[in-house]
């Protein structure tokens, strides 16, 4: 994960390009992505979207959601998609809430792990 969130911030495009973070005390408690490189053939690829313990229950993972989506209508990408993994229930949650739909599900591997990966798409 690393090595491709430092690959994305080499390339960031802040034309196409959005990050979001929730920030307690200075210290990251929340953050979304969204990649827009492939937006036009691909659609915009909304990544990294996680919310700590601390601040999960509080809209703090709707909210960062919702700006992200916001951010793909102004910049009038068509469709935006996701990889999750089964089993994330409050992501999924909110992820149904803002209009997206699994579209996807493949056995995959993850740090070891056997997982179902999914993907959602969001048009409009």
């Amino acid at each position: 994960m690393a090595t491709e969130l430092s690959e994305f911030l080499r390339r960031y495009d802040e034309k196409r390009d959005g990050i979001w973070l929730a920030l307690v005390d200075g210290t990251v408690e929340g953050a979304v992505v969204i990649d827009g490189i492939h937006a036009e053939d691909r659609g915009a690829h909304l990544r990294w979207f996680i919310v700590s313990d601390r601040l999960r229950g509080q809209g703090v993972g709707r909210r960062l959601l919702d700006r992200a989506i916001d951010f793909c209508a102004d910049r009038g990408y068509k469709q935006v998609y996701l990889w999750t993994f089964e089993g994330l229930h409050a992501a999924r949650h909110l992820y149904e809430a803002a209009g997206f739909r699994q579209i996807e599900a493949r056995k995959g591997n993850s740090w070891g792990i056997e997982v179902t990966e999914q993907r959602f798409l969001r048009q409009g």
